[in-house]
């Protein structure tokens, strides 16, 4: 936004307001005073969705290839693989999962909870739908497309394991990529943050009960150590190692930074590494299920299906109870993502330690990496379009 200064004479010359949505203001008066509040992850100069995020769909199915071709031509290999465990963990696929949810949990600021009431309406939305909506819809629709729809062409088995791969699925909410689908809508950026803190802890001891309830109900056997196992292993133990991190590049900031400045570096830096450690999972996954996919190549569409079903149903709901409640588009666009977002790398990595790598459960979530990117790039120009239907910032 630009002003005239009238007050030295200048009437001519532009005196330039940034204001960065929900995290402070930036305020340049003759660039003579600048303050931002640090609280949010400084996004503003990224320019958008990165190159591996935008086509990480692209990446994900070449893997996905790549993986089907290796695991025919040296199931060897896979099978020495697979043996590399300890209490039902996969060290490999354990490393490779730490490689990615510790960057992510980086970006959790605790402090960020002291904002919770600045919000109200966007957070319990938010809340209601990961927490009291989406994992039973995705039962629901698990039961409904695999034991009714699709009942005379896949096996009862190989159901359970789809329906629980689903379950891991609706039950894991929010990644570190709705900053991405915040930053990409002009979302609020502390009420993002302060929704992922919140999320990070109510999962801490939620998604071990929720998971263990719906998969009781469906009739499938729950490993209680394990899944406890698993929630320590790549949800606690990442976020302390998150938090610890974070702390470390805030304390040693080079002088005169902003701390925000340097735990953004440090997740730039880490990004790649985050996604080639995904792709490397699905590399690994799909060597060992590439003999299924080969025999039934329909099989991806299939359990596809639900889960597309599934996102834009839960976008639905979320955007248009922000609509109804009159929430302001920068809260109700990344409220409604981040309802419908999916921490698919812990569904991922509970999948294998609960059912193994050769389980239809892991399989499930790797096609739920696959779907994720399009179709929330899709729901963002949703919101984009809507705008003008909300109402505006007050």
């Amino acid at each position: 936004m630009v002003h005239r200064d009238d007050r030295q004479g200048t009437e001519d010359k532009p005196v330039t307001t940034n204001k960065i949505d929900g995290c402070g203001q930036v305020n340049n008066q003759n660039g003579a005073n600048m303050t931002r509040d640090v609280t949010a992850p400084d996004t503003t100069h990224s320019g958008g969705i990165g190159f591996f995020e935008k086509w990480l769909s692209v990446w994900v199915a070449l893997c996905i290839a790549a993986g089907i071709g290796l695991g025919n031509l040296t199931p060897d290999l896979f099978q020495f693989l697979a043996n590399l465990e300890y209490a039902s963990v996969n060290l490999v696929v354990a490393v490779l999962i730490w490689g990615m949810v510790y960057p992510m949990m980086v970006n959790v600021d605790f402090a960020s909870i002291r904002h919770i009431g600045d919000r109200p309406k966007g957070l319990v939305v938010t809340l209601i739908v990961n927490w009291l909506i989406k994992p039973f819809t995705m039962v629901a629709l698990g039961v409904l497309f695999f034991e009714i729809f699709f009942v005379d062409i896949i096996a009862p088995d190989d159901a359970q394991q789809y329906i629980a791969g689903l379950i891991l699925l609706g039950a894991a909410p929010c990644t570190a990529m709705v900053f991405v689908w915040s930053q990409l809508t002009r979302g609020d950026a502390t009420y993002t943050l302060v929704q992922v803190s919140v999320n990070d802890i109510i999962m801490i001891f939620a998604f071990a009960p929720i998971v263990a309830f719906l998969l009781g109900v469906t009739d499938i056997d729950v490993p209680w150590p394990t899944l406890i196992l698993s929630v320590g292993l790549y949800v606690v133990v990442p976020l302390i190692a998150g938090a610890l991190t974070r702390l470390s590049l805030t304390r040693n900031s080079r002088p005169g930074e902003a701390s925000d400045v340097a735990i953004t570096r440090f997740t730039h830096s880490a990004k790649p590494f985050s996604v080639i450690a995904l792709l490397a999972t699905v590399v690994l996954l799909f060597g060992f299920q590439g003999h299924v996919i080969l025999d039934r190549p329909i099989l991806i569409g299939l359990i596809a299906a639900p889960l597309l079903v599934q996102s834009y149903g839960i976008f639905i709901i979320a955007y248009g109870a922000a609509w109804l409640w009159r929430i302001p588009h920068k809260v109700a666009a990344p409220c409604a993502l981040i309802g419908t977002s999916n921490f698919f790398e812990l569904a991922v990595a509970v999948a294998i330690s609960l059912f193994g790598l050769n389980s239809g459960a892991a399989l499930t979530t790797v096609v739920g990496v696959l779907v994720e990117v399009p179709v929330m790039l899709s729901l963002v120009a949703l919101a984009n379009r809507t705008r003008s239907f909300f109402p505006a910032e007050h």
